[in-house]
């Protein structure tokens, strides 16, 4: 893994081009499945393209996981949390600018809860479809039994692919609370604001320390 400073810009990087072409998409009036392939793929083409470099996290809900399993450390941790903050909210900018009126329109791609669905039922959807992206990434990227390691790009962007088909229409899908925060900021929408904090976290917590319970706690993790 690169040293600190290099990481972070790949991390930057990678975060940047999930809301980039995630929201982009959303602006550009994508149908559902067109949404749910370009976070997809942003995801999986970043993750493929930057692990080597910084683990290729992307998320502050994965890197929490990864924190509290000790399979990173705390300093590099808050440092990627903000660096993935950081390049959420560039991101939204940056199509709010390109494109303002779609933008605004659109509500700048900011996650919602469904009307009528209970905001702790929203916390639970965004726990559940966080808790198997988590899983993912442990399962395919963090274990190094994993025979789909080269692969774990492939796997993890499916995975976000198809929580997003499943549950985009309920809470928006974030997996992630950067995802949420940048078009957050870029449009002043506060509404819910836990679902797309706590969920995450919550289901991305309980992932890890399961995962490496089970199936890492007497053996080295490997590092991403």
């Amino acid at each position: 893994m690169e040293g600190i400073g290099k990481a972070s810009i790949a991390e930057f990087v990678g975060t940047f081009s999930l809301v980039f072409f995630g929201v982009g998409t959303i602006v550009a009036g994508g149908t559902l499945l067109e949404v749910a392939l370009a976070h997809g793929l942003a995801i999986a083409i970043a993750v493929s393209l930057m692990a080597h470099l910084s683990g290729g996290v992307f998320n502050p809900a994965i890197q929490i996981a990864l924190w509290v399993t000790g399979t990173m450390a705390t300093v590099r941790s808050a440092i990627y949390v903000a660096v993935q903050l950081a390049a959420a909210v560039a991101a939204a900018i940056a199509i709010r600018w390109v494109v303002p009126a779609a933008f605004e329109a659109a509500g700048g791609g900011t996650p919602d809860v469904m009307p009528g669905l209970a905001i702790g039922k929203a916390v639970v959807v965004e726990a559940v479809t966080t808790f198997f992206l988590v899983w993912a990434v442990f399962a395919s990227a963090v274990d190094d039994r994993g025979t789909l390691r080269a692969l774990s790009g492939l796997a993890i962007g499916l995975t976000i692919t198809i929580g997003m088909l499943a549950t985009a229409p309920l809470t928006g899908a974030a997996m992630n609370p950067a995802r949420w925060f940048g078009p957050a900021l870029a449009t002043g929408d506060w509404a819910n604001w836990w679902v797309w904090i706590a969920g995450p976290i919550a289901g991305g917590v309980i992932a890890g320390v399961a995962y490496w319970r089970l199936y890492l706690k007497d053996r080295e993790p490997a590092t991403p």
